[in-house]
């Protein structure tokens, strides 16, 4: 390895672990709740006009994933049985407040996702890192009344230093590294942080915008996975985390066939229907803990 954010492990040379309650597969999925700072360029449906201040066609695109494409997800995940993880910008806390409301009395897990998504996680040092995730912090607690313990770099974008400081200000695992089907270790001077099992491809952004699927075939895209991580859990432990943007899989055309996809995945009475904190919970126990590391 030519780093040492995390050591290599095969997952064909670590020991059987078992879910709780003898379940095959963790399911968890993760919606992003984000917040595009008006008037700058940012993900687009059409970029001939990204460059325009205003630019309605884009940021109503964007808009519509707080305003509608969230509920529906919301309402549509809670009818086969799946707890939300909102993976959640501080500045939606600032902005539609109501997310916040709805989340708390919904029973939401939060997951910090930097300030917005106009602003990746990098070009900070050390200080001025840790000022920021306390910050993002002190947002959560006033927001949803606990702090969070998962984390996702705004585009999966990262400094250097971001899982150590994660460790020291008590979060306790990290999405951004998609690399597993398990849960493990990260190697942080103090504390724990694992690595949880987040999905680069099933994930609607890279299947809408840059592969350009259809409702369907990002619905199938969730079945095969699923299967296939399912028939591997026989066998050894399997994680499978799903990322969603209410502003994609939100739009009713899409809404629909992914909501077959998500019956296809309840209907398995051997899958636990999680949120990311409580898988997380879970394997900071079960998993052993890694010696500390100075790097």
């Amino acid at each position: 390895m030519d780093h040492q954010l995390f050591d290599h492990s095969p997952i064909i040379r670590r020991p059987r672990v078992e879910l709780p309650d003898g379940k095959r597969l963790a399911v968890w999925v993760g919606v992003n709740v984000e917040h595009y700072r008006f008037g700058q360029q940012a993900l687009s449906l059409a970029p001939f006009t990204a460059q325009l201040v205003p630019d309605p066609l884009n940021h109503g695109w964007r808009d519509y994933g707080a305003r509608v494409g969230l509920w529906r997800l919301a309402d549509l995940l809670a009818r086969h049985g799946f707890p939300l993880s909102a993976i959640a910008n501080t500045a939606v806390f600032e902005h539609y407040p109501e997310i916040a409301e709805e989340g708390r009395a919904r029973g939401w897990a939060w997951v910090g996702h930097g300030v917005d998504n106009s602003s990746w996680w990098v070009g900070m040092g050390p200080d001025d890192e840790r000022a920021a995730l306390q910050g993002i912090v002190s947002s959560f607690r006033d927001a949803t009344g606990a702090a969070p313990r998962g984390w996702l770099g705004p585009a999966l974008t990262s400094t250097e230093n971001t899982t150590a400081l994660l460790a020291e200000l008590g979060f306790t695992y990290s999405l951004d590294w998609a690399n597993d089907d398990q849960p493990y270790p990260l190697n942080v001077p103090s504390g724990r942080l694992l690595a949880l099992p987040y999905a680069s491809e099933v994930n609607d952004i890279p299947a809408f915008v840059i592969h350009h699927h259809t409702g369907e075939q990002f619905a199938q895209s969730v079945i095969d996975q699923f299967d296939q991580l399912y028939d591997e859990g026989a066998d050894s432990l399997r994680v499978m985390g799903i990322g969603l943007h209410p502003f994609l899989v939100g739009q009713p055309f899409r809404a629909r066939p992914f909501a077959r996809a998500l019956a296809h995945i309840a209907s398995h009475d051997d899958v636990w229907l999680a949120t990311s904190d409580e898988i997380a919970d879970w394997a900071l126990g079960a998993l052993p803990a890694p010696e500390a590391t100075t790097a």
